[in-house]
């Protein structure tokens, strides 16, 4: 049996050493936060590092995954919990959601790095005052529906309902609604096809064995 190079064997514990600890910290920052949240679900790993802001109007269910370099965010002073996260949902990293009305991500919906979602926009109609100083306009509940699917760097604005299973390609930009088992592709995006049986749009998902 050939032996494994000091390099090599030093190398694979260092890189196991690193993601094991990553892991480890993710799980004890999960449950030393859990009770500034509405709700924290059990077995949920929030990824270091990632910024929280009004985590007291976020529910986030159980089994979630929350990839480094995220933000969450709630803004304004709307009552109960804004930002929703349904169960086993997964979020790659980098993603931003904010909310101010109400942000639902469904059960088992997948983002891509990179997601922008936001349920209002930045203020810039006075030209008097720079955008920054502006607030916030075009409050709008977003709904993304169980088992949906958004590509990296998709943007999904105000007022936005996707479907439950729909597929938004990569780099779009969804300003309009679009149906359960829907594809939609571009900036603005715009569904290109759909696929299933209209019929079992309802049935709940098989869980992968």
């Amino acid at each position: 049996m050939r032996l494994m190079s000091p390099r090599r064997f030093v190398g694979r514990l260092v890189l196991h050493s690193y993601l094991e600890g990553r892991a480890i910290a993710s799980k004890v920052f999960c449950l030393l936060v859990a009770g500034g949240f509405h709700r924290l679900g059990k077995r949920t790993v929030l990824e270091l590092p990632v910024r929280i802001i009004g985590a007291d109007r976020m529910d986030i269910g159980d089994d979630v995954y929350v990839g480094a370099g995220s933000c969450l965010q709630t803004v304004g002073d709307a009552p109960g919990p804004v930002l929703i996260i349904g169960a086993g949902t997964s979020i790659a990293g980098t993603a931003v959601i904010s909310a101010s009305s109400c942000v639902r991500l469904g059960e088992r919906v997948l983002l891509a790095r990179n997601v922008y979602v936001a349920d209002h926009r930045h203020a810039f109609e006075d030209v008097r005052l720079p955008v920054l100083d502006q607030g916030i306009a075009q409050v709008e509940p977003i709904t993304i529906g169980d088992g949906a699917w958004l590509g990296q760097n998709v943007v999904v604005g105000p007022g936005v309902t996707i479907g439950r299973g729909a597929v938004i390609g990569a780099n779009s930009v969804v300003l309009a609604d679009v149906p359960a088992h829907a594809v939609a592709v571009g900036a603005p995006a715009r569904v290109v096809r759909t696929f299933g049986d209209p019929s079992e749009s309802a049935a709940p998902f098989e869980l992968a064995q």
